[in-house]
């Protein structure tokens, strides 16, 4: 765990996501994602060197599953598969596989699915967006299987999350 406060560069960065965040000009979206790349590298340096629990950070820390994060994150709408991610990373499938899992704490397919379903609910709770634009926006061919995905996934449909999370 990383206190912000005990880490002053951290909580500037924090402070300037927020800021950035609110506002709505031009290359609003180029300067998050620029913002958030920093903050975890900054988040890395903050952490201690023993923090060898399974997660993102970890995950970053290795070159190689870094390398397959970035795409995920980067790419969301593509249609991974194990393949693409081992090649993105340079490495077997099955070295892949089983090195993903270890560091991150999921398999690759259930993190590419958690991500996918955190920035749905996120563009969910914005609310005026049609299902099936979440859907694309999020990687899957059509509102119907991202409605069943995100059901199984939250426990609710996506209409009922939206009226109740609109704004939070």
């Amino acid at each position: 765990m990383i206190h912000i406060s005990a880490a002053p560069r951290l909580a500037q960065l924090v402070h300037l996501l927020g800021c950035e965040a609110m506002r709505d000009d031009i290359g609003r979206d180029l300067i998050l994602e620029r913002l958030v790349e920093i903050l975890l590298i900054e988040a890395l340096r903050a952490a201690p060197a023993q923090a060898a629990q399974p997660g993102l950070l970890r995950g970053l820390a290795d070159a190689r599953i870094a390398a397959a994060l970035r795409g995920l994150h980067g790419d969301i709408t593509r249609a991974w598969t194990i393949s693409d991610l081992a090649r993105t990373a340079g490495m077997s499938r099955s070295a892949f596989f089983e090195r993903f899992t270890r560091m991150v704490g999921a398999r690759p397919m259930q993190y590419l699915t958690t991500w996918r379903m955190a920035v749905a609910r996120d563009l969910l709770r914005r609310g005026r967006v049609a299902l099936d634009e979440v859907a694309a926006q999020v990687g899957y061919a059509s509102a119907s299987t991202f409605s069943t995905a995100f059901s199984r996934h939250t426990g609710q449909p996506p209409g009922r999350f939206m009226k109740g999370n609109v704004g939070k």
